[in-house]
């Protein structure tokens, strides 16, 4: 049987190492994953995945943990086909989007087409078990998965609200070309300010995405010492609602009204990369979540 998954990246509106609520809202740039299982008589999957540098640990993980939780008679020959263009360790959610799209396909491929948030959940059970994330990331998955904004409580795995964004916002993101450090190894810093924490969580839970996200960003440059003043400045000049640090960076995504996306874009430093998305606030008409 043959089943395709896919999940977006996302952009941080909270970040929840400090407090464990989270809140995100995906943007459309996918990942994608297309399973194959052949059963026979074995007693065991035998795995193999394409290309080659695809097959990592993350990826071999997150398919045995989706076929133990969806499929668990599993047996046989199980292919898997991976592809993401979604740079790692910048902030854009890219575990947790390649996590779960090979997690969706590989219950798919068994015969299941399980709950989008049990798919969030695996996502998030292997990224605390593989390290790759502090809290799990469930927010993330969660965001790349549904349609629209949303906060979570990273600590049960629970989707506590949707947040309304405005359907004609885009993303200017600007990443530039370093990494961050893993999250296990720099929680102890998002603890510094609990009051700029409890800010963020509030505002989000009341639904004030824009403020979230503001306060969020501050905390988040605090920590990880970035100096992003003069980019916020740019941005705000040029027309941006609101923009900030996703995840731990260093990416900056700036969010504005379509008409003036261009020029928010042109606004951003030109070190590294500067790309213009649409959030992925619904599902494409004809098209099943995730598919």
């Amino acid at each position: 049987m043959r089943g395709v998954g896919s999940a977006r990246a996302a952009i941080s509106i909270v970040n929840a190492l400090p407090l464990g609520i989270g809140a995100a809202v995906g943007i459309d740039w996918p990942a994608r994953a297309t399973a194959v299982l052949d059963p026979d008589r074995s007693t065991e999957v035998r795995m193999t995945v394409e290309p080659r540098e695809s097959g990592t640990p993350l990826v071999h993980t997150s398919a045995r943990a989706a076929l133990r939780r969806f499929v668990p008679a599993a047996s046989g020959r199980f292919r898997l086909v991976v592809r993401s263009s979604i740079p790692a360790a910048r902030g854009l959610k890219s575990s947790s989007a390649v996590s779960a799209s090979v997690a969706l396909a590989a219950a798919r491929a068994g015969g299941r087409e399980p709950e989008l948030e049990d798919v969030a959940r695996v996502a998030a059970e292997v990224g605390r078990a593989s390290r790759v994330s502090a809290t799990g990331a469930f927010d993330d998955a969660v965001a790349g998965l549904l349609a629209g904004g949303v906060v979570t409580d990273n600590r049960r795995d629970a989707r506590l609200r949707r947040l309304d964004v405005d359907r004609d916002l885009r993303v200017a993101l600007w990443i530039p070309d370093r990494a961050h450090p893993r999250s296990p190894t720099v929680r102890r810093r998002f603890g510094r300010d609990p009051a700029l924490a409890r800010r963020a969580v509030d505002a989000a839970l009341d639904g004030d995405w824009v403020r979230a996200m503001e306060a969020n960003s501050a905390l988040v440059e605090k920590a990880m010492g970035y100096r992003y003043a003069r980019v916020h400045d740019a941005v705000q000049e040029a027309g941006a609602v609101v923009g900030g640090v996703s995840g731990l960076g260093p990416a900056f995504a700036a969010l504005a009204p379509s008409r003036r996306v261009a020029r928010v874009l042109r606004a951003l430093p030109r070190e590294g990369r500067r790309r213009s998305l649409r959030l992925f606030l619904e599902v494409p008409e004809g098209r099943g979540e995730g598919r």
